[in-house]
């Protein structure tokens, strides 16, 4: 259990806002994420939730509103007061992000190997052997075969994919990662296999996430705490379990009794 009150947040987004053109896509959310903590942002298509994702990790500029990350040895900084140089330094180092397509996140006319071991390349880490051992390692622990290091992602199964791209971004044991849709698209077997394997990486790493999903059954296997949005607001937030056990807001009841229609 985090210790609110000893530990600082990790990120604090305040008032953000999103829109286009005149449209409000976005409106006024506000969150703090702990260190080690999994949060889920869940609702229906066009409900805002990956916006939002995109805003808090600087792929999206808002239209108001702050997003601050907890920099090392510095506290709280506001990440759209970086530098373009700063951003792109965050995101190779502290902050990992999983597309909903893996293809989005890998370099399909490169090896496996490549893929995971290019951000440790971007850090200057240059020696072949160590990047090497070092992509074998992180292949056995998201449980691909070090055999398949020199196969280039599109032999991969969609499953394999996805692994893969989790291996390429945790390899620099980033503090935070965005995860958009992550088991989108997979089949079932495969999706409880895939969930099963990040669960045990964030608790192995004390890693903080921010889950975007339209499954309720990931927020509830990934997630200590859940943000529900609806209409580009956040309508209810919570504990996991609290949220989906006993649902305050009607859009949530909604969604929790359409998953429990036989």
């Amino acid at each position: 259990m985090i210790d609110l009150d000893a530990t600082p947040p990790l990120m604090r987004v305040q008032s953000l806002s999103c829109a286009y053109g005149k449209r409000n896509v976005v409106r006024d959310i506000s969150f703090d994420l702990w260190p080690g903590e999994v949060l889920a942002i869940v609702g229906e298509s066009g409900s805002g939730k990956t916006t939002l994702l995109n805003a808090v990790a600087a792929r999206h500029t808002p239209s108001a509103g702050h997003v601050s990350f907890d920099l090392r040895h510095q506290g709280l900084q506001n990440i759209y007061e970086m530098s373009e140089a700063q951003r792109r330094m965050l995101a190779r180092t502290d902050w990992g992000f999983v597309h909903q397509n893996a293809a989005d996140g890998l370099r399909m006319n490169v090896s496996a190997g490549a893929n995971v071991s290019e951000r440790l390349m971007a850090l200057g880490q240059r020696h072949y052997g160590q990047l090497r051992e070092q992509a074998i390692d992180w292949l056995e622990r998201v449980e691909i075969s070090p055999t398949r290091i020199d196969d280039r992602p599109n032999t991969f199964s969609g499953g394999m994919r996805q692994r893969l791209q989790i291996a390429r971004n945790l390899i620099t044991q980033p503090r935070l990662v965005f995860m958009d849709e992550p088991t989108s698209g997979l089949d079932v077997s495969v999706q409880a296999k895939l969930l099963d394997m990040m669960r045990t990486l964030t608790r192995q790493m004390n890693l903080a996430a921010i889950v975007v999903t339209h499954d309720l059954a990931v927020a509830r296997l990934l997630a200590q705490r859940m943000l529900v949005m609806q209409n580009g607001e956040a309508v209810e937030t919570g504990l996991t379990d609290q949220v989906l056990d006993d649902p305050q807001h009607p859009y949530t009841q909604l969604l929790v009794s359409s998953v429990l229609q036989p």
